[in-house]
Protein backbone atom coordinates (compact mmCIF):
# COMPACT_ATOMS: atom_id res chain seq x y z
CA UNK A 1 0.00 0.00 0.00
CA UNK A 2 1.42 3.55 -0.91
CA UNK A 3 1.74 6.25 1.64
CA UNK A 4 -1.11 8.31 1.87
CA UNK A 5 0.90 11.21 2.39
CA UNK A 6 0.19 15.05 2.08
CA UNK A 7 1.86 16.36 -1.93
CA UNK A 8 4.24 18.77 -1.33
CA UNK A 9 2.62 22.49 -2.56
CA UNK A 10 3.70 24.31 -5.83
CA UNK A 11 6.21 26.47 -3.33
CA UNK A 12 7.06 25.78 0.02
CA UNK A 13 8.27 29.68 0.09
CA UNK A 14 6.22 31.50 2.39
CA UNK A 15 5.99 34.45 0.24
CA UNK A 16 5.15 32.71 -2.80
CA UNK A 17 3.24 29.51 -1.79
CA UNK A 18 0.60 28.24 0.59
CA UNK A 19 2.03 27.13 4.21
CA UNK A 20 0.63 24.06 6.16
CA UNK A 21 0.15 24.13 9.65
CA UNK A 22 0.04 20.98 11.71
CA UNK A 23 -2.62 21.78 13.63
CA UNK A 24 -4.80 21.41 10.65
CA UNK A 25 -4.22 17.71 10.23
CA UNK A 26 -4.94 16.76 13.94
CA UNK A 27 -8.29 16.08 15.18
CA UNK A 28 -9.04 19.21 17.47
CA UNK A 29 -9.49 17.35 20.55
CA UNK A 30 -6.49 15.37 20.16
CA UNK A 31 -4.76 18.62 19.28
CA UNK A 32 -6.15 20.09 22.99
CA UNK A 33 -4.94 17.02 24.63
CA UNK A 34 -1.78 17.37 23.73
CA UNK A 35 -0.79 20.40 24.25
CA UNK A 36 -2.21 20.18 27.80
CA UNK A 37 0.20 16.84 28.00
CA UNK A 38 3.07 19.02 27.29
CA UNK A 39 2.03 22.00 29.40
CA UNK A 40 1.63 19.30 32.43
CA UNK A 41 4.77 17.71 32.13
CA UNK A 42 7.40 20.79 30.91
CA UNK A 43 7.33 24.77 31.99
CA UNK A 44 5.23 25.32 28.68
CA UNK A 45 2.05 27.95 28.24
CA UNK A 46 -0.20 27.12 25.79
CA UNK A 47 1.51 29.29 23.40
CA UNK A 48 5.02 27.14 23.54
CA UNK A 49 2.98 24.26 24.15
CA UNK A 50 1.38 24.23 21.25
CA UNK A 51 4.89 25.64 18.83
CA UNK A 52 6.37 22.36 20.31
CA UNK A 53 3.47 20.19 18.99
CA UNK A 54 3.28 21.77 15.76
CA UNK A 55 6.92 21.13 14.62
CA UNK A 56 6.56 17.64 16.36
CA UNK A 57 3.74 16.77 14.01
CA UNK A 58 5.15 18.44 10.54
CA UNK A 59 8.46 16.48 11.67
CA UNK A 60 6.91 13.34 11.99
CA UNK A 61 4.47 14.14 9.09
CA UNK A 62 7.64 14.70 6.94
CA UNK A 63 9.65 11.57 8.13
CA UNK A 64 6.46 9.51 7.06
CA UNK A 65 6.18 11.45 3.81
CA UNK A 66 9.95 10.90 2.87
CA UNK A 67 9.52 7.06 4.03
CA UNK A 68 12.23 4.77 2.26
CA UNK A 69 14.20 7.85 1.30
CA UNK A 70 17.27 7.16 3.89
CA UNK A 71 17.32 11.24 4.20
CA UNK A 72 18.38 10.69 8.14
CA UNK A 73 16.31 13.21 9.04
CA UNK A 74 16.45 14.48 13.00
CA UNK A 75 14.29 16.65 15.52
CA UNK A 76 16.21 19.28 17.65
CA UNK A 77 16.04 18.65 21.85
CA UNK A 78 12.85 20.86 21.99
CA UNK A 79 10.93 19.41 18.65
CA UNK A 80 12.27 15.83 19.95
CA UNK A 81 9.81 16.72 23.42
CA UNK A 82 6.89 17.51 21.16
CA UNK A 83 7.62 14.00 19.24
CA UNK A 84 7.58 12.29 21.92
CA UNK A 85 4.08 13.54 23.26
CA UNK A 86 2.20 12.37 20.00
CA UNK A 87 4.24 9.16 19.97
CA UNK A 88 3.68 8.19 23.13
CA UNK A 89 -0.26 8.30 23.16
CA UNK A 90 0.16 5.26 21.06
CA UNK A 91 -3.54 4.59 20.02
CA UNK A 92 -3.56 7.98 18.48
CA UNK A 93 -0.31 7.76 17.18
CA UNK A 94 -1.12 4.63 15.23
CA UNK A 95 -3.66 6.07 13.83
CA UNK A 96 -1.47 9.09 12.55
CA UNK A 97 0.94 6.10 11.13
CA UNK A 98 -2.25 4.23 9.36
CA UNK A 99 -3.34 7.76 7.78
CA UNK A 100 0.12 9.52 6.85
CA UNK A 101 2.45 6.63 6.55
CA UNK A 102 0.42 3.67 4.54
CA UNK A 103 -0.17 1.43 7.45
CA UNK A 104 3.26 1.31 8.42
CA UNK A 105 4.52 2.40 11.57
CA UNK A 106 7.03 4.79 12.26
CA UNK A 107 9.50 3.66 14.43
CA UNK A 108 11.27 5.12 17.53
CA UNK A 109 14.99 4.25 17.62
CA UNK A 110 16.72 6.15 20.09
CA UNK A 111 20.81 6.39 19.73
CA UNK A 112 22.91 6.90 22.68
CA UNK A 113 25.34 9.35 20.70
CA UNK A 114 24.65 12.58 19.61
CA UNK A 115 26.44 14.18 16.97
CA UNK A 116 27.22 17.99 15.27
CA UNK A 117 26.38 16.89 11.76
CA UNK A 118 23.99 19.81 10.66
CA UNK A 119 20.90 17.46 10.10
CA UNK A 120 18.63 18.83 12.47
CA UNK A 121 18.55 22.24 10.57
CA UNK A 122 18.64 20.18 6.86
CA UNK A 123 15.58 18.85 8.55
CA UNK A 124 13.59 22.03 9.52
CA UNK A 125 14.65 22.70 5.60
CA UNK A 126 13.24 19.59 4.73
CA UNK A 127 9.99 20.53 6.29
CA UNK A 128 9.37 24.27 4.95
CA UNK A 129 10.46 22.24 1.60
CA UNK A 130 7.74 19.84 2.05
CA UNK A 131 5.04 23.06 2.93
CA UNK A 132 5.05 22.76 6.35
CA UNK A 133 5.59 25.60 8.56
CA UNK A 134 9.06 25.33 10.11
CA UNK A 135 9.04 27.50 13.00
CA UNK A 136 12.98 28.13 12.99
CA UNK A 137 13.70 29.08 16.83
CA UNK A 138 12.36 25.70 17.89
CA UNK A 139 15.03 23.94 15.98
CA UNK A 140 18.76 26.48 16.52
CA UNK A 141 19.95 23.73 19.71
CA UNK A 142 21.06 21.70 16.48
CA UNK A 143 24.61 22.07 17.96
CA UNK A 144 24.28 18.92 20.39
CA UNK A 145 21.84 16.32 18.43
CA UNK A 146 21.25 14.28 15.56
CA UNK A 147 19.00 11.06 13.57
CA UNK A 148 18.23 8.43 16.41
CA UNK A 149 18.62 5.98 13.70
CA UNK A 150 20.15 7.27 10.57
CA UNK A 151 19.04 5.71 7.49
CA UNK A 152 16.30 3.79 8.49
CA UNK A 153 12.61 4.55 8.25
CA UNK A 154 12.16 5.74 12.65
CA UNK A 155 12.65 8.22 14.41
Amino acid sequence: MAPAAFTSPPSADPTTGPVRTARDAVPAALWDKQVGLLMRDHPYDSVMAARVLGQGYAYLLTAMNHRGEGLGLAPSRLVDIGVHTIILDTVAYAELCEKFNGGHFLHHVPKVATKNDGSVLKTAHIIAADGWEADLPLWQDAADCGPCHPGNDSH
